[in-house]
């Protein structure tokens, strides 16, 4: 059963290990990112060089976007377009390891923000160091997703180095191929990207990146936009402006310490960004406040890799096993509905009877974010001959899972948490509009559930809707501790 980097390329998981690096899957992304806070942060003398590297380039973009207003089309995409080196395998991709890479919003939100908002950009005093991250603080349409992508790129030259050493070391020659790869170095006197060769592991038509776990990060980068309206209170005592720190004052007495009523969260935000926009200059004082607390990057990150991989990687081999010794899960059926809906029973079958609820743990807390049992169950779809998408998309909203084969023989799976705020809702419109977007009569609604409480709530929605006894919605129990009663099927 081949999942991961290891299986493919036949050498021990732990040979990837203990080179540093994720043993990543190969069927579809993991979630997790570069964060160029950690290779400022690092000890490492070339993750440093990476970050410098970045720097450089954004004050050469500065430096050239200062000249004018309009950035010439050839200049956008020479200079400000960069793809997703979808080679790590490593993302937001929800099937396989294609995603968008870096396009006109991105370009536009750089070339714009490099001649206005951060004109400063390279000649702070309150920082230490120019950060890239400075574009995700004022854009919310700049998500950890593009800073990564961004960083990657820059990271690449490293990347390439450190994957053709490994190949070197580990694989056959039959494994590897010298691939030519553009934009790998640029050349400031020239003003152009350079084109280099590598001999790198080569897995169906393309090379493979692996990752050095130390770069990675999961939730968001350190320095990001929520993260700095949490922590303006934080902020306000390293605030030398008098004018500043009045206005800082005067948010937290009219916003955030109001007792006439609870303000609503978005209000807080949108006053929180009004007075950044207002004074750009919080924004150092920011990135100043995550300098001055910089330990706290490695240990956070740290953590959230080791999550990932227990999770994606040594769970997920386990349930894999579970689900091929104990079920029929990986034999063809007839059609996709019948071959969709006996996996989803196979999967309950082995979470409830078989102790497979345990898998759905890390460190005694259950899984509680829906992309992550999505990512799961794409995977362990692997072994089959079905085309199965995720997060289809044909006009009126996407959906998990899209299984078919052929254009008629299609069948739709949503996996929803029962803890979801927005299940009724669910439940009651959006698969239904799926099916006539799909041209499927099939939409099999699987609702997995933690506690005594999260079932309650789910069985009521159904009963509620009219729903009981639909055999397509099925419930799953992963609680640490079960009663028979509710080993339901709905």
């Amino acid at each position: 059963m081949k999942v991961y980097f290891s299986d493919f390329f036949d050498i021990d998981e732990d040979v990837v290990e203990s080179y540093g690096a994720v043993n990543i899957s190969l069927i579809n992304d993991l979630p997790l990112f570069i964060d160029p806070f950690l290779l400022f942060n690092s000890d490492k003398e070339e993750y440093k060089n990476i970050h410098q590297s970045i720097i450089r380039y954004l004050l050469f973009l500065k430096k050239t976007a200062g000249e004018s207003y309009e950035i010439p089309k050839g200049m956008l995409r020479a200079w400000y377009h960069f793809p997703e080196v979808r080679q790590t395998w490593l993302g937001f991709s929800l099937s396989g390891n294609s995603g968008h890479g870096l396009g006109d919003d991105f370009a536009d939100n750089l070339y714009h923000g490099l001649r206005t908002t951060f004109s400063d950009f390279g000649n702070e005093s309150v920082p230490k160091s120019p950060h890239l991250e400075k574009l995700c603080l004022i854009s919310p349409l700049v998500g950890r997703d593009k800073i990564s992508d961004f960083t990657t790129n820059f990271a690449k030259e490293y990347l390439l180095n450190y994957n053709q050493n490994f190949a070197k070391l580990y694989l056959e020659q039959s494994q590897c191929k010298e691939f030519s790869i553009p934009k790998v170095c640029f050349d400031y006197q020239m003003g152009k990207w350079h084109t280099k060769k590598f001999t790198l592991p080569y897995f169906n038509g393309d090379f493979v990146l692996l990752t050095p776990r130390d770069m990675l990060t999961r939730d968001d980068t350190f320095i990001n936009r929520a993260d700095m309206i949490r922590n303006l209170e934080n902020i306000a005592p390293s605030v030398e402006d008098a004018t500043l720190r009045f206005e800082l004052n005067n948010y937290f007495m009219n916003v955030l310490t109001r007792k006439t009523k609870e303000i609503p969260k978005k209000e807080k935000n949108d006053a929180a960004i009004r007075l950044i926009m207002q004074f750009p200059e919080l924004i150092d004082y920011y990135l100043k406040y995550k300098e001055d607390n910089e330990h706290e990057a490695t240990s956070i990150s740290t953590e959230a890799v080791r999550t990932v991989t227990l999770l994606f990687n040594k769970q997920l081999q386990a349930l894999v096993s579970l689900l091929h010794k104990n079920t029929d899960f990986y034999s063809e059926q007839v059609s996709s509905h019948e071959a969709t809906y006996n996996r989803v029973i196979f999967l309950k079958r082995v979470i409830e009877d078989m102790d497979g609820y345990r898998l759905f743990y890390v460190d005694g807390k259950p899984v509680k974010r829906e992309a992550d049992l999505q990512v799961m169950y794409r995977l362990v779809w692997f072994a089959s001959d079905f085309d199965v998408n995720r997060e289809v998309n044909n006009g009126r909203g996407p959906v998990d899972f899209k299984i078919s084969k052929g254009s008629k023989d299609v069948s739709l799976v949503e996996f929803k948490l029962a803890s979801n705020s927005k299940l009724k809702n669910n439940l009651a419109k959006q698969v239904e509009i799926y099916q006539k977007a799909n041209a499927t009569n099939y939409a099999i609604k699987v609702i997995l559930y933690f506690s005594d409480a999260e079932y309650a709530r789910a069985t009521s929605i159904i009963n509620e809707l009219g729903l009981s006894g639909n055999k397509d919605i099925v419930l799953i129990d992963a609680r640490n501790e079960k009663v028979s009663a509710s080993n339901v099927k709905l």
